[in-house]
């Protein structure tokens, strides 16, 4: 055993995310090279995602297939409006769903927007497959058939309320022109009503900033004004756009959206105007080209400052469908606002929504399997018929230590983790990689994370393998370990289903060695 005086330590902290377009020397000890099912925290670290569980326990009713997907889940007056299979229903937690409106068609997942024209709360939803329509608080349909007069628009995919008047576009008949309501009414087409030709084809829309920015595919634009005597249209960027308007949300006082090469913000695009400077996501511009844009959904957690975009395949199976979360927090070391990256992996949502039920966040999702489900909600994922426990990972940079030239022998590493529940000893495990996990070097098996059992704390346990109580309450766990090699790596993983637990960083002690 070496004296304390040969024993050099590392302290690393866990922050930066996912990186993927760094070599392995430039990455910082803090960022990740995997990162699945651990969310960057805004408070520090990285924690394991909470669990998935059904809104209620009744599957949406089915129209003519089992196989119809969720076209649409949207909270609104504290109950859980859904569409499938061309019908669109509401839903409380006790288990029923009542069908409100019919014949909406299954080619498009549903837009939405919520208003209040004239003191009435309205939802309001455009399908592309037919004609968009509201519901009110007692959850009865008015087709928007241009009753206040002039003419509807045909077949809208998207819809957004703006100063006072509604927004339609994607039109069956006019695909690249805006048009737009009276004011406080949705169905007058006549009196303050109008239209706005964009010159492109018009892939979504989003009020910011008492603007409303229209997306295209290659372009982005903004409307400002108060009616129709000044409404004006600007363009934001060229060669700029989205492909899927289910990806552009409202997050950290800016627009973040997908685009062809990647995820950018507003800000940043009408700022910049570059496409390589504008980007947010260099760091997982890998990730990026594995996105499919036909089945694509997204939601941002408000509590979290956390985004999530999901692009299932349709016939991937739910515990292989992936997302990507995004969390706009501060770099600790530069102080400067930025984005963190992580996998997403286990859950299928067809379609999503965030807003408050009885004054608290919430966030739903509908499934491809019929069925609605609260995404922030217990330790595991829930299907149809099964749940299964998350499989998270983490995997730091492999770390040189100082000199990638002389070899290290491990002694001990000291984890700083929160964890708010019992560990399992057998599913909750770190383990230590040597040489970029060359299969000459040896590798030694995976640790507990209470190696030895119980939780010993500071005084108390043995110096090797001991759970140390910080001031904060976080444990930090000392282990003894074995191995050497010119390069280490750290592996956290966590298949159990427990309460989620966070990663704040940790430390490593070695004793160099020769050179090689």
């Amino acid at each position: 055993m070496p004296n304390t005086s040969q024993i050099s330590p590392t302290v690393v902290s866990c922050y930066g995310g996912l990186v993927l377009n760094k070599d392995v020397f430039s990455m910082k000890p803090g960022e990740a090279l995997k990162l699945q099912n651990f969310e960057p925290d805004i408070a520090g670290g990285y924690r394991k995602l909470k669990g998935t569980a059904k809104f209620n326990s009744t599957i949406v009713t089915q129209v003519s297939a089992s196989t119809e997907r969720l076209m649409m889940v949207a909270i609104f007056n504290d109950i859980v409006i859904a569409g499938r299979g061309g019908t669109v229903y509401s839903g409380t937690t006790s288990g029923s769903w009542t069908s409100r409106a019919t014949s909406k068609g299954t080619t498009y997942t549903y837009d939405f927007d919520k208003f209040n024209f004239d003191g009435n709360d309205k939802i309001i939803i455009a399908t592309g497959s037919a004609a968009a329509f509201t519901l009110n608080t007692s959850y009865t349909e008015d087709i928007i058939n241009a009753t206040g007069g002039g003419t509807a628009p045909t077949n809208p995919k998207y819809v957004k309320s703006f100063a006072n008047h509604m927004w339609y576009a994607g039109m069956s008949d006019a695909t690249s022109t805006l048009q737009y309501s009276g004011p406080y009414t949705e169905d007058d087409f006549d009196t303050g009503g109008g239209t706005i030709k964009i010159g492109d084809v018009i892939t979504g829309m989003k009020v910011f900033r008492d603007e409303l920015f229209v997306f295209c595919e290659d372009s982005i634009f903004k409307i400002s004004g108060t009616s129709s005597s000044d409404f004006a249209k600007a363009e934001v960027a060229k060669d700029v756009g989205t492909i899927s308007h289910h990806s552009i949300q409202e997050l950290g006082g800016d627009l973040l959206f997908l685009s062809k090469d990647g995820f950018r913000t507003i800000a940043g695009t009408e700022r910049i105007g570059d496409v390589e400077l504008g980007t947010v996501s260099k760091q997982i511009q890998a990730r990026i080209a594995d996105i499919g844009y036909d089945n694509i959904t997204s939601t941002v957690i408000g509590a979290k400052s956390q985004y999530r975009l999901f692009y299932p395949v349709t016939d991937t199976v739910e515990t292989s469908s992936k997302g990507i979360i995004a969390v706009l927090k501060v770099n600790p070391e530069t102080g400067t606002l930025g984005f963190e990256y992580a996998d997403l992996k286990g859950i299928k949502p067809a379609c999503c929504d965030t807003d408050l039920i009885s004054n608290v966040e919430t966030t739903i999702y509908g499934g491809y399997d019929g069925y609605v489900y609260n995404m922030q909600s217990g330790n595991v994922w829930t299907y149809a018929a099964t749940t299964a426990n998350i499989s998270s990972f983490y995997r730091s940079p492999d770390l040189a230590l100082g000199d990638p030239g002389i070899r290290k022998t491990m002694q001990r590493v000291l984890l700083n983790y929160e964890a708010n529940d019992s560990i399992d000893t057998t599913n909750q495990t770190f383990q230590l990689k040597y040489n970029f996990e060359n299969t000459d070097t040896p590798q030694p098996s995976a640790y507990s994370l209470t190696e030895g059992g119980g939780q010993n704390f500071y005084g108390t346990g043995l110096y090797g393998t001991a759970i140390y109580a910080a001031e904060s309450g976080i444990p930090l766990a000392r282990h003894s370990v074995e191995g050497s090699g010119f390069v280490v790596a750290l592996k956290l993983n966590d298949v159990s289903n427990k309460t989620p637990l966070s990663l704040k960083g940790y430390e490593m002690e070695y004793v160099n060695g020769g050179r090689r």
